[in-house]
C-alpha cells in the first residue's frame, strides 16, 4: 500500500501519516507549508515525519496542474489518498474568500483529476466538515439531513467538493468518501483553534474571546479518534451505489459539550482562571454541532473514545512542551 496524503504538514495529516508509518505503509506527503499560521509549526511536524524512511515528502501546491501531474507520474504505485489540504476557518474566509475557491475547490478538481491517473488507486478520502450543516437545527446532524444552506463560505467551498466528488464517482467510478470532521483538537494543533486560543491566551494573562456570551456547544473530537474513524475506512471503498460509489460520513464524539465547560476543563489545568471577553455570535458561526455518527460506527468500525475530560490535558501538556523548547 502506497498512501498520498495532501496536507502533510498540517494538523491531522501529520498525525495520519505518523500513524500510517507506524503501520508500515508507505506514504508520500504533499504541502504547500502556506503561512496562514505559524511556519515553524508546520515544518516542525514535517521533521518528525522525515525521520521514517518509508516517507516521501514533496512541497507544492495541489492546485497547480503541472506540479500534481509530474508528481503523480514519479508515484505512480499510489493505491490510497487521503486529502487533508484545504484552507481552513471560518473567520478568514470574511478576510481572504479567494483563498477558499483556490485551495478548496480548484485543489480538490485538480486532485480528482490526479486520481484518475493513478491506475493502481483503489480509494480516495477527502475531508469535509460539520460546518456543512449550517443552519441545521436538528440535532444530532445525520447524514441525511439536508446541506443546502451553508452560512460562511468556507462551509459552501466544503460542500462544493462534496458535490464534486458525486459527480466523479458517477462519470469516472472513481471510489470516494468524504469524511465530515467535527471540532477536532489535541496535540500539534493548530494556532487559530479555540484550544490553542484559550490556552496561550490564559497563560499569559490576555482575555479570551467567547463568542455568543458562551452561549454555544460543539462536538469537540480528539486527533487520536479523527484518525481511527478515517483510517477505520481507508481499506473499505464504496461499492456501486446507485452507479456512484461515494459516500459521505460524520466523524465527531458523538457528544456535544457546552463550550463553557470546555473552558473550564482549561483553566482547571491550567491552575489559572480565564479573563474571558464574552462577544456576541460572529459571521459564519453556528450556534451548536452534535455529530450521528451511527453509520460510521456500523461501517468503519468507529467508536470515539477520548472525553474532553482527558483530551484537554494531553493537549495542554504538549503545548507547554513544545512552548518550553
Amino acid at each position: 500500500m502506497t498512501v498520498l496524503v495532501t496536507g502533510a504538514a498540517g494538523f491531522i495529516g501529520f498525525h495520519t501519516i505518523q500513524t500510517l508509518l507506524k503501520q508500515g505503509r508507505r506514504v508520500v506527503g504533499l504541502d504547500s507549508i502556506s503561512d496562514y499560521y505559524d511556519v515553524t509549526l508546520k515544518e516542525a511536524r514535517l521533521s518528525r515525519l522525515l525521520a521514517h524512511e518509508n516517507f516521501s515528502f514533496v512541497k507544492m501546491d495541489i492546485a497547480d496542474r503541472a506540479e500534481m501531474a509530474e508528481m503523480a507520474a514519479r508515484h505512480n504505485d499510489v493505491t490510497h489518498i487521503i486529502h487533508l489540504a484545504a484552507q481552513a476557518g471560518v473567520r478568514y474566509s470574511l478576510i481572504n474568500p479567494y483563498a477558499y475557491t483556490h485551495a478548496n475547490i480548484e485543489g480538490q478538481l485538480v486532485l480528482l483529476e490526479t486520481a484518475r491517473s493513478f491506475k493502481k488507486l483503489k480509494h480516495m478520502m477527502y475531508a469535509s466538515s460539520s460546518s456543512v450543516y449550517g443552519t441545521n437545527s436538528k440535532l444530532p446532524f445525520s447524514v441525511d439531513d439536508r446541506t443546502d444552506t451553508p452560512v460562511s463560505l468556507y462551509a459552501a467551498t466544503k460542500k462544493s467538493v462534496e458535490l464534486m466528488s458525486h459527480s466523479y464517482a458517477h462519470m469516472f467510478g472513481l471510489p470516494l468518501t468524504g469524511l465530515r470532521f467535527f471540532t477536532v483538537y489535541g496535540p500539534w494543533g493548530r494556532p487559530d483553534m479555540s484550544a490553542f486560543i484559550f490556552t496561550r491566551k490564559i497563560l499569559n494573562g490576555e482575555a479570551i474571546p467567547v463568542f455568543n456570551n458562551g452561549e454555544m456547544r460543539r462536538d469537540f473530537t480528539y486527533i487520536d479518534d479523527i484518525v481511527a474513524g478515517m483510517l477505520g475506512g481507508l481499506e473499505k471503498p464504496p461499492g456501486d451505489l446507485n452507479t456512484a460509489p461515494h459516500r459521505v460520513y460524520n466523524i465527531g464524539n458523538n457528544k456535544s459539550e457546552p463550550l463553557m465547560r470546555f473552558i473550564s476543563l482549561i483553566e482547571e489545568v491550567l491552575g489559572q482562571k480565564a479573563e474571558i471577553e464574552f462577544l456576541p455570535m460572529q459571521p459564519g458561526d453556528v450556534k451548536e454541532t452534535y455529530a450521528d455518527i451511527d453509520a460510521t460506527k456500523r461501517d468503519f468500525g468507529f467508536v470515539p473514545s477520548t472525553t474532553i475530560d482527558q483530551g484537554i490535558p494531553k493537549f495542554i501538556e504538549w503545548y507547554k512542551t513544545y512552548h518550553a523548547n
